[in-house]
């Protein structure tokens, strides 16, 4: 029994889930106490961005140069861009679907004149800088990439990746001592991981503590309608279009969340997905997915497979749009779906990124003031959970998909260990 105890205390996401619980505990019992507990979980998100640039571009590059057939990786870009603006698409009509269904906005006759924008000011401003469709292209491009690294701007650093990794790949035999030295970095990179990773109980219980001390929960009450409406939209999208592709090629959905649990339970704890990138490309390569293709696909999600994101920004703009009685006809709600299926793409390079977005989309689609959002601030960080879960979700099945397309998945060694 004890010895059972002590193993089962030894388990990663059984350390996450008793720090979650703790945190809540305190936020709810000693909301000063909880408040306080937020550099906790800043620190942990700190300390896991710290490594996640550097780690994007040697994993881009390696992924590459690790092809030995370069019209392969094309043909891998290709469907993996293909297939993550088809999923942003869904994603984004499923939100439609429910958030018109359901109309929990109606009723509400908010005026946006009358709301308090003191704590959304910050990023109101950030969102009046977004720049239109040929800004977001020339932003891509960095103006060196040492500043993209340090900046932590995931698409310039995705972009001169792919640049470089197709150099290394056509100099051939040249190449070889610069790809050593870069996989050795980025094996000492897991490693750093892994120690950080070790303080994740502790990141957990900080960000659970802040998030319920500083909202509360029964306060959100109003605007619960919303939150579950945004939950049913997330379960709809990993079950029935995630589960159902997987589904198709023989793979259980649920198997793939049982062995992702520790990942799960640590985003659901930091509502951070970045926070287990590393992690969830070494369970891909052990559910028998192609090193070279891990590499390549996975960090590419992480820019432009934000399902989870993308599910927010289309939910939340039609609420508002009901809550200050300002409704959208369908055109507009199109021409929504349309805007956004450009803009959710940037949002990995942006710090807030769900509410800068937000902000910079509403002047573009229609008459919404964009004080209103305003109203949806409160529960923001309680649906950051679920959308950074539905983004970990949606990668890794966008993951196995393009592996089994490519043939580029062991089925026996997926078999073996979802077994």
């Amino acid at each position: 029994m004890r010895r059972n105890l002590k193993k089962l205390f030894n388990l990663l996401y059984f350390q996450v889930l008793l720090a979650i619980g703790v945190g809540i505990l305190v936020g709810h019992f000693f909301p000063t106490v909880g408040v306080q507990l937020k550099p906790l979980g800043d620190g942990f998100i700190k300390l896991i961005k710290m490594v996640i640039a550097p780690l994007i571009f040697c994993s881009i590059v390696l992924g590459i140069a690790g092809m030995e057939d370069v019209k392969k990786i094309g043909k891998v870009g290709i469907k993996s861009m293909v297939y993550f603006q088809v999923t942003t698409v869904v994603a984004m009509m499923l939100g439609v679907l429910v958030i018109n269904g359901l109309r929990p906005g109606e009723g509400m006759h908010a005026d946006p004149n009358t709301l308090d924008t003191t704590e959304v000011a910050s990023y109101i401003e950030a969102g009046k800088h977004q720049g239109g469709f040929v800004d977001f292209l020339l932003d891509i491009i960095p103006e060196n990439i040492f500043g993209a690294l340090s900046s932590g701007n995931l698409l310039q650093v995705l972009f001169f990746a792919v640049l470089f990794g197709f150099g290394l790949s056509k100099i051939g035999l040249r190449a070889e001592p610069a790809i050593r030295v870069m996989q050795s970095f980025l094996d000492g990179l897991f490693v750093v991981i892994g120690m950080v990773m070790k303080v994740a109980p502790i990141g957990a219980m900080g960000a659970m503590g802040f998030t319920i001390g500083k909202y509360g929960i029964g306060a959100l009450s109003s605007l619960g309608m919303l939150m579950l409406a945004f939950y049913v939209t997330c379960l709809l999208y990993i079950f029935l279009f995630a589960g159902g592709m997987l589904k198709y090629y023989g793979i259980s959905i649920f198997k793939v969340l049982r062995f992702i649990k520790e990942e799960l339970l640590v985003v659901l704890g930091t509502s951070s997905s970045e926070s287990v990138l590393p992690n969830i490309m070494q369970k891909l390569e052990r559910m028998g997915c192609s090193r070279s293709l891990v590499r390549l696909v996975v960090p590419s999600g992480y820019s432009f497979n934000l399902d989870g994101t993308a599910i927010y920004l289309t939910m939340a703009a039609i609420f508002l749009s009901q809550a200050v009685d300002m409704p959208m006809g369908l055109e507009e709600q199109l021409f929504l779906l349309i805007v956004l299926t450009v803009t959710s793409n940037g949002a990995a390079g942006v710090t807030g990124s769900g509410f800068v977005i937000l902000v910079a989309t509403l002047p573009v689609v229609g008459h919404i003031p964009v004080e209103s959002v305003a109203l949806i601030f409160g529960i923001d960080r309680f649906m950051s959970e679920a959308r950074a879960l539905t983004n970990l979700i949606g990668n890794t099945a966008a993951t196995i998909l393009v592996a089994r397309w490519e043939n580029e998945l062991d089925m026996e060694q997926l078999k073996a260990e979802l077994g």
